[in-house]
């Protein structure tokens, strides 16, 4: 009787602490994105703010679907709208707004480091991430 009850509480409280942390199936968390653009030939490095990405989810791997697209639209801005040929763009991506604002430190400051390197924010007013959409 006594391994009973012991079972049937560590079942209790296994019980309970799993529930709390086990994530609803059909839920989805919005996903949040910034961008940063270098180029080989240019001393200034282009970044955004941390935007969050309207009815996007990560998909069963955790990974953004057409990730490529939303770094060739920072490609494109920079391309057509500023004049800025030749760049490199890469996004970053999370459902976590706070590791996403420490990645973007993380990284800024890895350019900071480099004196000859000038960091340029782009605006959330000039660009913005958009959803792709796809047929």
């Amino acid at each position: 009787m006594k391994y009973v009850k012991i079972l049937f509480a560590v079942a209790l409280v296994f019980t309970i602490c799993s529930a709390f942390s086990i994530k609803k199936k059909g839920e989805k968390k919005p996903v949040y994105v910034f961008g940063v653009s270098a180029s080989f030939t240019d001393t200034i490095v282009y970044y955004t703010n941390v935007q969050l990405l309207d009815s996007v989810h990560l998909d069963n791997n955790g990974f953004l679907p057409h990730r490529e697209l939303y770094s060739y639209q920072l490609k494109n801005y920079l391309e057509y709208n500023a004049g800025l040929p030749n760049r490199t763009c890469m996004i970053y991506f999370s459902e976590n707004k706070s590791k996403l604002d420490k990645e973007q430190n993380n990284i800024l400051s890895k350019y900071k480091k480099a004196k000859s390197v000038k960091l340029d924010l782009i605006p959330n007013d000039k660009f913005r991430f958009t959803k792709v959409e796809m047929e």
